[in-house]
């Protein structure tokens, strides 16, 4: 190991292994500074015991840093408005916080002069490659360390008993509480112990943000949500920052019993692994701007959006948000939903999410071309328009049924 790296800047969260890792880098680091840097994305903490357990740990410092809103408007919205979602299911909690977790850590340990930046991931997980490409790209002269990969510790059990010989204090976590969890603003993520294998089913005491189905209200609970050019902008007429939007929807979500989401996906170091997530306000989010798209956007656009929404989704799940492929992406994204403004009512009941009605200035749904009764419609164009569209259908067959006849 490096003995001259005199100064780390540590991701840290405050949990298990960010909270272990401080003593073990200060013991193969030559008693390197350790400055810790936790961002809060949302997840409810006692700030002040953070920083006292970071300071009991061995840290020097630890920097706390709001960056709720800035997540919301500058990468969850825009993912939203791509309608990214990975595998189909997986609509990317985790992976949306950390470009701007690593970027605020890299940018603190640039102003500190440290000599590297340091991760408590897995060598197993997605999380190391999102905070590594992060780090590449904004302090590439720095050296990356992460632990999980060099040491002896190779489960959490190891772990808890790794910190009980360093005195490091562990709160809530036991070996028999020992669910691995992230959570920010736009959801809660569940993995481990009983979860690891798939037949199991999630015991209700797991979900943190929602209530079971069975258990909501026997009543629908109405919203309409405000979007302009494909970003939410209010609830009921009322602007508000993106912020109150998320966590009043994940309120409103939860307590419906909407954005539950059990999947095994796959991750980017090759293995499947299975989740559970809770995503509220995510989850009424994606379904109300599906509906407002149907409405103001054009065939082959709408189809184009789609396809290249798979294509987000899979550069997010891989780190992969400070990259010009996601750029051009966004920039694509960005022009198609130009007009995707307007609103969106829903009624949220029992874990379903019921399509109340959507406006927009901009729909191009034409009530009266549409309609069943008269319009300026003239019903015998489609005659001729079928015959050209059907016309490659139609040589097709002539040539295939012409083939056969002269093979008899």
């Amino acid at each position: 190991m490096d003995k001259e790296i005199k100064k780390i800047v540590l991701a840290y969260s405050g949990g298990l292994d960010t909270s272990i890792i401080i003593p073990w880098l200060k013991e193969n680091y030559n008693n390197a500074e350790i400055i810790g840097v936790c961002t809060d994305v949302g997840q409810k903490e006692d700030w002040d015991a953070m920083k006292e357990k970071a300071k009991a740990s061995g840290a020097s410092k630890l920097y706390i840093l709001d960056i709720k809103e800035e997540l919301a408007q500058d990468l969850i919205f825009p993912m939203t408005r791509a309608g990214a979602v990975y595998e189909g299911k997986y609509l990317l909690g985790t992976s949306i916080a950390r470009p701007l977790q690593a970027k605020h850590i890299a940018e603190i340990a640039l102003k500190e002069k440290a000599d590297a930046v340091c991760h408590g991931c897995t060598g197993k997980g997605n999380d190391q490659v999102r905070f590594e490409l992060t780090f590449k790209s904004i302090a590439p002269e720095l050296e990356i360390i992460a632990p999980w990969r060099i040491w002896d510790i190779h489960s959490r059990e190891q772990a808890i008993d790794y910190a009980q010989a360093h005195n490091v204090p562990l709160g809530n976590i036991t070996k028999k509480n020992i669910y691995s969890r992230d959570w920010n603003m736009w959801h809660m993520s569940h993995e481990g112990a009983d979860l690891e294998n798939p037949a199991n089913r999630p015991q209700e005491s797991l979900f943190q943000l929602t209530v079971s189905p069975q258990a909501a209200p026997d009543k629908e609970t109405e919203i309409t949500i405000d979007f302009e050019k494909g970003i939410p902008v209010g609830l009921n007429g009322k602007k508000m920052s993106g912020t109150d939007i998320i966590m009043t929807l994940n309120k409103l979500g939860g307590e419906n019993g909407i954005g539950r989401a059990d999947l095994v996906e796959s991750r980017t170091v090759g293995m499947k692994s299975r989740g559970v997530y809770e995503t509220p306000a995510g989850t009424v989010l994606y379904t109300a701007l599906r509906e407002l798209e149907m409405l103001t956007l054009d065939a082959d656009t709408l189809s184009l959006k789609q396809h290249l929404s798979i294509n987000y989704a899979e550069l997010l799940y891989t780190g992969k948000w400070y990259s010009p492929a996601r750029e051009a992406l966004e920039a694509f994204m960005e022009n198609a939903c130009a007009y995707t403004t307007g609103s969106v009512t829903v009624a949220l009941y029992k874990g379903n999410i019921i399509i109340v009605g959507r406006t927009s200035p901009y729909s191009i749904y034409n009530e009266e071309l549409a309609s069943f009764g008269e319009s300026s419609y003239n019903h015998k164009d489609a005659g001729g328009f079928i015959n050209l569209f059907g016309l490659p259908t139609k040589v097709v067959s002539y040539v295939r049924k012409n083939a056969k006849k002269e093979k008899k």
